[in-house]
């Protein structure tokens, strides 16, 4: 399956594309319709490495430096490059927290309980979504 992932990633050279059947092995059920593939999957091979990586060394760049031979602005160049195309989470810099702190910690808070209930299973990734939006047009 992960073969046909990186052949699949190749053949689209980074074009956008939409998956159409989806088959469940367990089951045999197939689902048809457009599915959009998740963000991380929609990276190059090469990305798709860097963040396994990434995760593979608890986000030490000090590691990622030793692992990929290049230096710290190296990595972080290409930590932010690779973040900007993974829009599904945005982080607020240390000046946007200060700017308004009367807004920040409860949108704060709710991005972590949010994020809490996302590991439990609780909620899907479209409900975290549409509870980051709501917060986000709340603090405004």
């Amino acid at each position: 399956m992960i073969r046909a992932w990186k052949d699949l990633t190749k053949l689209t050279q980074g074009a956008a594309f939409i998956v159409e059947r989806v088959r469940l092995p367990e089951t045999g059920v197939a689902i048809e319709g457009e599915f959009e593939p998740p963000p991380l999957a929609q990276l190059t091979e090469e990305d798709q490495i860097f963040v396994a990586a990434f995760v593979r060394c608890h986000g030490s760049i000090k590691q990622m430096e030793k692992f990929f031979g290049v230096s710290y602005p190296t990595i972080k160049n290409r930590l932010n490059r690779v973040g900007e195309l993974l829009p599904f989470a945005e982080i607020e810099t240390a000046d946007e927290a200060e700017s308004t702190p009367e807004a920040r910690p409860s949108s704060s808070a709710n991005a972590r309980d949010l994020l809490t209930r996302l590991e439990r299973g609780e909620i899907s990734v479209q409900q975290v979504l549409a509870g980051l939006k709501r917060t986000k047009g709340d603090s405004k």
